[in-house]
């Protein structure tokens, strides 16, 4: 490896900060929601000494990356292509090689397919570090003014609307506070079926463009 993807290191400000080496494992690194700040070093030290960093979308994280003239090899590794593309990272992993796992926003295998990945890492006896920082759900949760002593992730709900219905009345009495993603578009009609299924007077709270200025 030569140029610039030889170079392990990392910018912060005008100042070039090299990264201690990885040793070989899968690395599971959250990356921010919005806010490019929001990162921890660890997360820099661990992209920038990464051998492979295998991200939901690499234009979206190029975009992070940049920001820290971080220049490291970068595959694309989502749902749509993670029974190929899931194999080939196993063999560098068995290969002795450092893997950085990262989400388009937050922590890998939050509502993304990167289990199966770690299911299959450990399966085969290789090592998986949590690198843990930025989470939407819990971001969210700490600023809504709901219980947080018990919640749930349920993640995105079905499109269909009889479907929707359904996981929303399994859900209705789980005695904790309910996370859920939805797309701006949908919002509306889901907040309708939230109020069919788990009644109108239940409290709720909407977190958008996290962290964002417009948050």
């Amino acid at each position: 490896m030569t140029g610039e993807l030889a170079r392990r290191s990392y910018v912060i400000g005008q100042t070039e900060i090299p990264a201690r080496p990885l040793a070989p494992a899968l690395y599971l690194v959250a990356t921010p929601i919005g806010n490019l700040a929001d990162i921890t070093l660890r997360a820099l030290e661990t992209l920038a000494a990464a051998d492979i960093i295998a991200c939901e979308d690499t234009r979206v994280s190029r975009v992070l990356l940049d920001r820290y003239g971080i220049r490291r090899r970068t595959t694309a590794y989502h749902e749509h292509n993670a029974a190929e593309a899931g194999p080939k990272l196993i063999a560098a992993l068995l290969a002795g090689q450092s893997v950085a796992l990262i989400s388009d926003a937050g922590t890998p295998l939050i509502s993304d397919p990167g289990y199966r990945l770690v299911g299959e890492a450990l399966d085969q006896g290789i090592r998986v570090v949590p690198i843990p920082g930025p989470s939407a759900p819990l971001a969210a949760l700490t600023a809504s003014g709901l219980p947080s002593d018990a919640f749930l992730f349920a993640g995105f709900l079905p499109v269909k609307t009889g479907q929707r219905l359904t996981r929303l009345e399994a859900l209705k009495t789980v005695p904790a506070t309910l996370i859920f993603f939805e797309s701006p578009r949908r919002l509306a009609e889901t907040l309708g079926a939230m109020v069919e299924a788990l009644g109108g007077a239940r409290k709720a709270a909407i977190g958008r463009e996290l962290t964002k200025t417009f948050e």
